[in-house]
Order: C-alpha cells, then sequence, then structure tokens
C-alpha cells in the first residue's frame, strides 16, 4: 500500500529459524525528510510508543522498529483479510447482526486502549482489518495519543469521522473515540457516513448542526445507541459517563453477546476471508510492485543499504529527530 510519506511492503524476515521463514510481515518504510515536511515527526514517535506496549487480539502487533539515514521502517503483523472498508463497500451495507459483531470487537479494543489512557482518534473503516478468522485489527496509531491530562487540542482525523469538540478545538479525550464509533456504526448498517459534505468545511457545518436522519430499515435500538454515541454534549456521551465502556456494553443492543467468548476469539466472524495461502494479497486492492534496487534505503540483500544513496539526495540529516526508532 501507499500513503503519505510512505509504503508498506510484504516482507519475510530472513533473520528468523527455519521453521518460521516463510512468516509474512507488514513493513511499514517511512520516508524521513517527508515526515519532518509535513510536521510528522511526533505522530510516529508516538505511533511506535504506543503500539511498543500494547498487546491486545483486536490491536495489530508491531514487532520492531529500526531506520537508516533515509527512512524509519515498523515491522509490523501481516493480516491477510483486507479492510473492513473493502468489504462494506462490496456488500453496500452490512446487517445489524454484522455491525453489532464488529461494533462490539472495537469496544473492547477501545476499553483496552482508554484503560492505558490512550485515545485512539482516527477510528475508520480504512484503519480496521481482518485476519484469516474474520476478527478485527486496529491499525495506524498515527493519531492515536497518550493523554498526561484529560484533554488534548490536536485537530486530526477524517473529517466524516471528527467528533464536534474537535472542530470546535474545545479540548477533546476519550470521548472523541465513542463519536467515531458512533459514525462507524451508522456507516456499516447504513453505507455511509451520517454527515458527509462536498469538502471537509462542508462536513464540519453538518456536524456541527447535527441533523441525525436514519434510513428506515433502521430499527429502534440501534438508533438509540447510535444516537446516544453521536451525542454533541461530550458529558453525556455514551461510553464517556461514569461507567465508561460498561455502560454501552450493557445496553439493550448487545443483549446476549458473550464478551468473554469474543475477547478470546471462540464465536465465528460473520465474514471470513477463506483459506488463503501465507502472503496472499488478493484482499487488498493492487499497487505497482517496487523494485526495492529503486527504493531508496532498501535494496535487497542490504541490511543498511541507505550506504549505496548519497544523503545528500535529501535536504538534510534528520537521525537526531529520531533517536528513539
Amino acid at each position: 500500500g501507499t500513503g503519505t510519506f510512505g509504503r508498506v511492503l510484504l516482507v519475510r524476515d530472513r533473520s528468523m529459524s527455519r521453521q518460521r521463514r516463510d512468516a509474512y510481515f507488514a513493513l511499514k518504510v517511512l520516508r524521513k525528510s517527508e515526515i519532518v515536511k509535513l510536521k510528522q515527526v511526533q505522530h510516529i514517535e508516538s505511533e511506535r510508543a504506543i503500539l511498543s506496549r500494547i498487546e491486545h487480539p483486536f490491536i495489530v502487533n508491531l514487532h520492531r522498529t529500526f531506520q537508516d539515514s533515509l527512512n524509519c521502517y515498523m515491522l509490523m503483523e501481516y493480516v491477510i483479510g483486507g479492510e473492513i472498508f473493502s468489504h462494506l463497500r462490496r456488500a453496500g451495507r452490512f446487517s445489524v447482526d454484522v455491525t453489532r459483531f464488529y461494533t462490539a470487537t472495537l469496544l473492547l479494543a477501545i476499553r483496552h486502549l482508554h484503560s492505558r489512557n490512550i485515545v485512539y482518534r482516527d477510528l475508520k473503516p480504512e484503519n480496521l482489518l481482518l485476519d484469516e478468522t474474520g476478527y478485527i485489527k486496529m491499525t495506524d496509531f498515527g493519531f492515536a495519543k497518550h493523554l498526561c491530562d484529560e484533554r488534548t487540542w490536536t485537530l486530526c482525523g477524517t473529517p466524516e469521522y471528527l467528533a464536534p469538540e474537535i472542530i470546535e478545538s474545545k479540548g477533546h479525550g476519550r470521548a472523541a473515540d465513542y463519536w467515531a464509533l458512533g459514525v462507524l456504526m451508522f456507516e456499516m448498517m447504513c453505507g455511509h457516513p451520517p454527515y458527509f459534505g462536498s469538502d471537509a468545511f462542508a462536513t464540519y457545518e453538518k456536524i456541527l448542526a447535527g441533523d441525525l436522519r436514519f434510513p428506515a430499515h433502521v430499527d429502534a435500538d440501534t438508533k438509540h445507541l447510535i444516537t446516544s454515541l453521536l451525542e454533541p454534549d461530550v458529558s453525556k456521551r455514551m461510553g464517556n459517563l461514569a461507567g465508561g465502556a460498561e455502560d454501552m456494553m450493557n445496553h439493550r443492543w448487545f443483549l446476549g453477546v458473550d464478551w468473554s467468548a469474543l475477547e478470546a476469539k471462540r464465536i465465528p466472524a460473520p465474514i471470513v476471508p477463506g483459506n488463503l495461502p501465507p502472503g496472499d494479497t488478493s484482499m487488498f486492492q493492487k499497487y505497482s510492485t517496487v523494485d526495492l534496487k529503486t527504493m531508496p534505503g532498501l535494496a535487497s540483500g542490504h541490511s543498511h543499504a541507505a550506504t549505496a544513496y548519497n544523503p545528500q539526495q535529501e535536504r538534510g540529516s534528520y537521525d537526531h529527530l529520531f533517536g528513539e526508532f
């Protein structure tokens, strides 16, 4: 895959034992010069720090990080089943049972993050991958942040998923993740987010106007839970009340969910990618093949490949900015 300042490559780790050499990983390659130019150093460092100390069945695993003079590298678990975004677009919309399954798994992951004083801040279908069993793995923690205080003020995230308090720069915290979960629930049930416009500012205006309308097929219990999550007043928003995540888990919409069995992945998932061979990429969008010999910082057979390139091609050395990597 490709991003604003990097690529994700499917790789194998040759340093592993012979028994594990066929294991595949996702290698996130981030160009230092672009990270600095786009003022994303803090976000990249935060992603590394958070993923290195978080372990949960519904959050992608970070195996290790390293760097050379041109790039930062994050070696991550390869999640073979593709994005929820792609599955949702193919289906048009999900049934209430499918929506409930994925909402419940995300709720458990968000509860775990919040228990560690971490806000995710980038919940959307593109950042949710399915593993080989059909369970969700949250990925892309570039906007995640460890809260030293109860609130943070950075404007970040995807416009359709931003809570009103983020748009209005009032300071935001855990409640913003519950708002985004409400947006995701709506999108899974209806095939589109509740608020969207021709551009970001038009979307912000609709979010702040708060005219929430449901299609006829959405039942009363689903409406009630989504409306409780898309509550503009953070002091009244579901998930941000005294009971925290348990308030939402006890909502009648989740009646019958075995939370322990779900977290242990003992409940069959509604969408299972199938018996895919190791390293299969059929569930992902196709990108042009990368010739590693032409990719600065990477060359087959060289562990310090950046030495084969002239660092002066970049605008300067950024190593001092990435000391922790």
